[in-house]
């Protein structure tokens, strides 16, 4: 497991919170690039609300049913391939990771898949830049700014080194 410390991994959660990728204030202005995507990962409930909205599954969709810390509930009743994985906050657990990994497997054949966390899916966006093909955009919201779109071929080196900044235990 990976865990963050705030007082011993304070640089790690600084960079953290900044956008790993271009952010687009309004979603629709990057649906261009969402909509051309070999492979499409989301990461939030928000973001994966948004893509469903526009009609659009996600290759993976990571979700927790929290929006800003509000609970939310989807309707994924129509969809087969439901995930779910353990996840505390401030973590990315071997369960999440090896979840992240198998979705990635099954979606990489053909079927969509939907990761449903009980905990927390903020950190998710790390194993999946380093687990994905080439090419995959990784979506995720950025907090009150907008979307973050990220091509995880130009961002394996810094995911790395962002998660060598955690606690190993």
């Amino acid at each position: 497991m990976f865990r963050l410390d705030p007082d011993l991994n304070k640089d790690v959660i600084s960079e953290l919170k900044k956008p790993l990728g271009d952010l687009y204030p309004n979603f629709e202005d990057a649906l261009d690039i969402i909509t051309s995507a070999k492979f499409l990962i989301s990461a939030g409930d928000e973001t994966f609300n948004n893509l469903i909205e526009h009609n659009i599954l996600p290759d993976v969709g990571i979700i927790d049913n929290l929006i800003q810390r509000k609970s939310h509930a989807h309707d994924l009743s129509k969809l087969d391939n439901i995930l779910k994985a353990k996840n505390p906050a401030g973590t990315i657990t071997e369960n999440l990771w090896e979840t992240i990994e198998k979705s990635i497997e099954l979606a990489d054949k053909g079927d969509n898949q939907v990761i449903v966390v009980d905990g927390e899916e903020d950190l998710a966006v790390l194993p999946c830049i380093l687990i994905a093909p080439e090419d995959t955009i990784v979506l995720y919201g950025q907090p009150n700014e907008g979307l973050v779109l990220l091509n995880v071929s130009n961002l394996k080196t810094k995911a790395q080194e962002l998660l060598n900044g955690f606690i190993k235990e």
